[in-house]
């Protein structure tokens, strides 16, 4: 993993502790249980994940709340990155991009970056 300071450790170890339940932050853990941060950089992850049966809706997809809760985090994490806050924002506005419906066991690789453009510098 390629890391660029230390928000990028900082982020990467609130990913993973939420991710095995160390934060005791119950409806996320059960989201994020098994996600794996791949590369991280000042702005932007790679995460993998693989969706889980208890992640299921009735039709047998991955529930979408449990899917918004993921990018949300993850989102978050990348923009408290980018920033250098110190801390985890609420976010404001994402961009998803939906190629098909989700099904369980599936493997998904979760690529987050933040743009910025000359008239809102970070």
């Amino acid at each position: 993993m390629e890391n660029e300071g230390d928000e990028v450790e900082r982020t990467v170890r609130w990913l993973e502790d939420v991710a095995s339940g160390v934060l005791k932050r119950e409806f996320e853990f059960l989201t994020l249980q098994g996600l794996r941060v791949v590369r991280a950089r000042k702005d932007s992850f790679l995460c993998r994940f693989v969706v889980p049966d208890r992640l299921s809706d009735r039709d047998g997809n991955w529930h979408v709340g449990a899917m918004a809760t993921l990018i949300d985090d993850v989102g978050a994490a990348t923009v408290y990155c980018a920033t250098g806050t110190g801390h985890v924002k609420a976010t404001l506005d994402f961009s998803v991009s939906y190629l098909s419906t989700a099904t369980l066991s599936l493997s998904l690789s979760l690529s987050l970056a933040v743009h910025t453009c000359d008239c809102c510098r970070l």
